[in-house]
Parts: structure tokens; C-alpha cells; sequence
């Protein structure tokens, strides 16, 4: 089955291809958009470092390095469009240090369970964030990398579901019955 991504990808360059292209000035609200999701990730980049030096998990390891490696890009493609429009830049948090999972006391170390679920939030609250700056964008090259980046996001949380389904960390609500429904519908 082919990528998620990859399908998308292919989407974005016709879209593009059908477009004029031409460079507008940005408005103010997709300044706003960029700025704020430039320091959503940077700020993103300093948890997934931290799980990186939290965890020992191989499934776990995987997921924080793919998750740091798109928030990267996205850091490094919107840095280069906002200073080519002349928008400052947020301020950004220090990098971490490697250090040893082993090393952090248990009362203070985030578990497995704990780092993906909240890892799972991010990829939930990038795409939202993402799908309401593609919206509000007139630009198409602006609402285009927005819906790239939302579908990066989306396509890391089908691999968090994976790994959360496999190792039981997936919070999963009550399932809901109809007060109405007949006893033998309902476990259908």
C-alpha cells in the first residue's frame, strides 16, 4: 500500500502545477500561522529530545526519532520562508544534551506509556493547528505547506496508534450503547 504522504505529496504538485503561483504579501494571519507553529515545533523538538534521552524502548526510540526528523524539516522549511518574507523569528528553546535513560531517577522519568500518549497530543494538536492555517491561507504555496505538514502529523499518529494498540498504552473511551437500541444489536 503506498504511503500516506507520498500520495499526498503527489497531490500537492498538481495542485501547485494548476496554480499561478504568484507571490502575494502574506496577511497577518498567515504571519500568525507561521509564527505560532515555528514555536509550537521548536518548542516539540526539546520534548522529543528529552523522550530520546528518556526512554529505552526500541518502538518508542523509533517514534521520537521519525517525530523529531518532521518536526526538523518543518522547522527548517518555515525558518527559510519566514526570513525570504522578512517575519521575525520566535524565540527558540536550547537543544538537550544526550544523557542516559538509566541515569533518571524513576520519580521524575516519564514512562513509555506516558511519553507516546503525550507524543500522540502533539501529532493531535499540530494537525488541528496546521488544518486551520491551510483554511485561513490565500496563498496556495502557504495553505499547501500547511496541508503537508498536517498529513506528516497524521501520518506520525497512525504510527503512534500502532505502537500504542501493540503495547497496550492506547487510551480508548467507554464504548457507548443506545439506551434505545435492542440487546441483540448491541454488541454489533
Amino acid at each position: 500500500m503506498p504511503k500516506p504522504g507520498l500520495i499526498f505529496e503527489s497531490a500537492i504538485n498538481v495542485i501547485q502545477s494548476l496554480t499561478d503561483n504568484r507571490k502575494n504579501p502574506l496577511h497577518i494571519g498567515e504571519v500568525m500561522a507561521c509564527w505560532s507553529y515555528l514555536a509550537f515545533v521548536e518548542n516539540i523538538i526539546t520534548f522529543e529530545e528529552v523522550g530520546l534521552n528518556t526512554t529505552i524502548n526500541d518502538g518508542v526510540k523509533e517514534l521520537y526519532e521519525d517525530s523529531k526528523k518532521v518536526a526538523t524539516n518543518h522547522k527548517m522549511e518555515l525558518t527559510k520562508l519566514m526570513r525570504q518574507e522578512g517575519i521575525p523569528l520566535p524565540s527558540s528553546p536550547e537543544n538537550k544534551p544526550l544523557s542516559d535513560p538509566a541515569a533518571i531517577p524513576f520519580g521524575v522519568k516519564f514512562t513509555d506509556d506516558e511519553l507516546v500518549n503525550t507524543l500522540n497530543m502533539n501529532f493531535v494538536v499540530a494537525a488541528d493547528l496546521c488544518a486551520a492555517a491551510a483554511s485561513q491561507s490565500v496563498r496556495t504555496d502557504i495553505a499547501l505547506m500547511f496541508l503537508k505538514f498536517q498529513v506528516d502529523k497524521l501520518c506520525l499518529g497512525l504510527k503512534a496508534k500502532e505502537l500504542m494498540q501493540k503495547e497496550g498504552w492506547l487510551k480508548i473511551p467507554p464504548f457507548y450503547t443506545s439506551p434505545g437500541l435492542p440487546n441483540n444489536e448491541q454488541s454489533n
